[in-house]
């Protein structure tokens, strides 16, 4: 125990976020792009729409505290049919919005069991010390694909991150957080998943949340420091990618930084709760 509690202290004092690297598990690299069938989304696209509430802020909240009670026995049938799906036969371009929207759907079904909190991080769940001690379900075993039990950590750090190589999947997976990007109002699908990602990832970068300049500082989303390494590994990987998709005001306020700066990330834990 002195250990752990020296461990710790060591993280916390270090501002050490322990945010996981991305590490492929070969279990679901395989796939049949002969397989044209298609995965349903359909009741997911309805609490979706339903239930996401787009802010005059630019940031979708989710009402929790509406959602009925046979929404709620559709969200967890729907939980419950994805987790049938023999995911690792079906082609990339079904896999890729299978996981997408198997996290998203998890996260809100966690949040709604335990609501009302203040934070997805009051959600504890099991995973081990760090997850105690940081707090959230994210390292629990709280799903179950092709017989192997799967945590919302494997999802989006052993699948999608290492799998597809793409930034934009952290404008996806939706941590239930104000300072996380936007729950999509659409369900993931082959046919739209570009679409949204790209909307996504422009719609954070150009947000405040993503990016702002406060009193002459560059100030970014801590999701660039934790996941340096999906977006250049430095500085000028982060800068790179943040103008790849700032609209032109947001272009001209970033032209003259080269670097981020030292204390130059934020993020908000508070639910992204409509009430």
């Amino acid at each position: 125990m002195r250990f752990a509690s020296l461990l710790l202290l060591f993280l916390v004092t270090c501002g050490v976020h322990a945010a996981p690297k991305a590490d492929l598990w070969p279990r679901w690299q395989a796939h049949d792009d002969a397989n044209a069938e298609r995965i349903g989304h359909e009741e997911w696209d309805r609490l979706l729409a339903q239930y996401v509430k787009v802010g005059a802020d630019g940031i979708n909240r989710v009402a929790y505290s509406r959602i009925s009670v046979a929404d709620k026995a559709a969200l967890a049938a729907y939980l419950q049919r994805l987790q049938s799906v023999p995911i690792s036969r079906y082609a990339r371009a079904e896999q890729r919005p299978y996981w997408i929207n198997l996290y998203n759907a998890q996260t809100m079904q966690l949040v709604v069991d335990k609501y009302p909190v203040a934070s997805i991080r009051d959600i504890r769940l099991g995973g081990g010390l760090l997850a105690q001690f940081f707090g959230g379900p994210w390292a629990a075993k709280t799903l179950k694909v092709e017989g192997t039990q799967v945590a919302l950590d494997d999802v989006e750090h052993r699948i999608l991150r290492p799998i597809w190589r793409d930034p934009r999947i952290h404008y996806a997976v939706n941590c239930a957080s104000i300072g996380c990007p936007n729950l999509a109002t659409q369900a993931y699908t082959a046919e739209r998943t570009e679409t949204l990602l790209d909307a996504g990832a422009r719609a954070y970068v150009n947000h405040p949340r993503g990016a702002k300049v406060e009193g002459g500082k560059l100030v970014v989303s801590s999701i660039y420091v934790w996941f340096m390494e999906d977006f250049g590994g430095n500085d000028a990987g982060i800068l790179a990618h943040l103008r790849q998709y700032a609209a032109p005001t947001k272009q001209m306020a970033l032209a003259p930084f080269k670097s981020l700066g030292d204390n130059s990330d934020r993020y908000d834990w508070a639910l992204n709760d409509a009430r």
